[in-house]
Parts: C-alpha cells; structure tokens; sequence
C-alpha cells in the first residue's frame, strides 16, 4: 500500500525458509517460498514470523544464517513467538524485546540477558519485535512514519480502515486485566501487582495497603468480581505461570517450583495436581511426548480427509493455553414460553 499510494515501489518484499520447498504454517496451510535462505542476496530487514510451537519449529541452519545477517547490520525483526529464535541466536542480548503475554515468562527465565517487556511492540536500534495479533500493522506503520514521514502512514491507515497507530510504549493487555481496567480499577491493580510478583508472593495485608484499601475490602472485591479468594487467585497465578514454564522451557521442577513462589518441590506438586489434575512430572512428559503433527494420522471421520484445522488442533496440545477456555455446554431449547419467563 506504502507503493501503491507514492506511486514508486519504496518496499520489495519475499518470502524466505530454510529450503527451497514448501513450508507449512501452524494452521497447516502451505506456503511455496521465493527462495531459501543460503540463497545469496542482500537484504535490508529481516522478520521472523512465529506461531505455535516456537521452540521445535527452528534450527541450526536458521540461527547460523541470522547471526550471520546480523553481521551485516541488516535489521532483524520478529512477529509474536519469532522474538524466541532471535533470543535464541543470541540476537536480542543487550536489547528489549517485545513478546507475547502468553510467552513472556518462558523468555523472561530462558533469555535473562533479554529485557523482555510487555509493551506492545519495540524498536530498539536494529532490532523491532511485536507481540502479534493485530500488533504487526503498528510496527510497520511505525517504521514506515520513521523511512518516509506521517503523511505517508496516514494515507495508508485510511486505505486499511485503521483508526490510529498504536505507540510502541503502549502495554498489551492480558484478558482479565483488560476486563477490569475500566470497571473495577482496584481490583486491577492488585491483580497486575500479583501479577508482577510471582517468586515472592505479597501478603494479603500489604496488597490490600497498596491500593488503600482494607483486607476485608479486597476479599469482598474478589468475592464479588472474580468468584474466589484472593488466596485462590493467586495461587491460580502462580500455578497458570508453572504451567507455563513446564511447557515451554527445560527448567527443572524444583527451579519452577522456586520461580513460583512455593516453599518446596513436594508442595508445588500437591498444589499442582490439585489444580491441574495431574502432576508437574506427568504435565513435563507429556508435553515433550507429543510428536510433530503435519498431518492427521487419521482422519476425523470414515471417508474424510484429513483438515488442517484437525492437524492444527494437533499440534496446539503442546501450547500452555490449550484448552485453557471452558465452554460451558449449551443449554436445552426451551419450548415453552412460561418456562422460559420463568427461568430468566
């Protein structure tokens, strides 16, 4: 669009991969690339695209050749999980990353030479990453403003129906906190301090003085709003971000059960069972038992083909939010009308 409007082809674009073959996406969709990456060629910024299953979805080759664009001072950028290869290349030591709120524990604890923050997406000199979702369009609006002035990114925010260009400074917001922001601003304040201290959990008492307000107050807040102790939403936390960890990087348990806040390994696995309903070693094995999916190994149904949403579903067991959102089942069609009058 940048082109279209100026008129002069301002932006050339390609897609690369580690061979000259087709490459298929999370969601199973496949991809035929220009050309592979030992194609010699010289580029001018580089950016990682990362989906589900990050840490499998990589290797040598990949880092070799981006440390060795690095060298040639070529921008390198990373859309959602692709800042976790750049960290890994040793890439964004030294510099601040922007990453997924679904990721930022796993890369906060595997890259601790990484400023990893929760802001929406960065630029910090020549490195620009990005938390995903819809975030991708900021950062290229920003870094087309930053090559070619305000005039240009306006014209192309009008084409695409985008209302403003985000800041890069502006936070992502996690679910709950983006709920209660406006309605309940107490309530999310304490739960983004519960949030931020996760290894050395607050006491009840010192939360509730943060935000000025009793200890009676803050259990009623939760009881109301969130259907639990505060107790019980912490706890929920700190198991939600072992969790977390368990899946996403090779700390071992008893060094998760110290990122959490827990007294000891024993006790963190009682906690864990009882909330997850397994244990942390069956949670850890079973995560790094699952295989690579790039197809169904059977169908859905008899005479079937197999689908990519099937495929992709597949793969996605492995993510820490997998199935993390329970629907509740849908209620009987109700045929009666007084009945319906009757049950609200």
């Amino acid at each position: 669009m940048a082109n279209q409007l100026s008129g002069s082809e301002l932006y050339t674009w390609q897609l690369l991969a580690a061979e000259d073959a087709p490459v298929k996406a999370s969601d199973g969709i496949a991809f035929t690339p220009d050309r592979a990456i030992s194609h010699e060629q010289q580029l001018d910024v580089i950016i990682i695209v990362g989906g589900v299953d990050i840490t499998r979805s990589f290797g040598s080759k990949e880092v070799s050749w981006l440390q060795s664009q690095a060298k040639r001072n070529v921008l390198l950028g990373a859309v959602c999980t692709g800042a976790y290869v750049l960290a890994s290349a040793g890439l964004l030591d030294g510099y601040t990353c922007s990453a997924h709120w679904e990721c930022l524990a796993a890369m906060q604890e595997r890259f601790p030479r990484v400023n990893c923050t929760n802001r929406l997406y960065t630029l910090d000199r020549d490195r620009m990453t990005c938390t995903g979702g819809s975030v991708p369009m900021d950062m290229m609006l920003s870094m087309i403003t930053r090559q070619h002035g305000k005039a240009l990114t306006s014209s192309i925010c009008d084409m695409f129906i985008w209302d403003r260009v985000r800041m890069d400074c502006e936070p992502q917001h996690t679910p709950l906190r983006h709920m209660l922001n406006t309605a309940q601003p107490k309530l999310a304040e304490i739960t983004e301090l519960m949030e931020a201290n996760i290894e050395e959990p607050i006491e009840l008492e010192e939360l509730a003085s943060f935000v000025g307000i009793s200890r009676r107050q803050l259990e009623r807040l939760f009881l109301k709003h969130l259907d639990c102790t505060p107790s019980r939403y912490y706890l929920k936390l700190r198991l939600d971000r072992a969790r977390q960890l368990l899946k996403q990087t090779t700390c071992s348990i008893i060094e998760i059960a110290s990122m959490c806040g827990f007294v000891s390994a024993p006790h963190f696995s009682r906690c864990y069972r009882k909330y997850i309903g397994i244990s942390p070693k069956e949670e850890r094995t079973a995560m790094w038992s699952l295989k690579q999916f790039d197809e169904p190994e059977t169908p859905p149904a008899p005479l079937e083909a197999p689908t990519y949403s099937h495929a992709a579903l597949c793969l996605a067991q492995a993510e820490p939010t997998y199935g993390a959102v329970k629907l509740m089942p849908a209620a009987p069609l109700q045929t009666e009308t007084t009945e319906l009058a009757a049950t609200g």
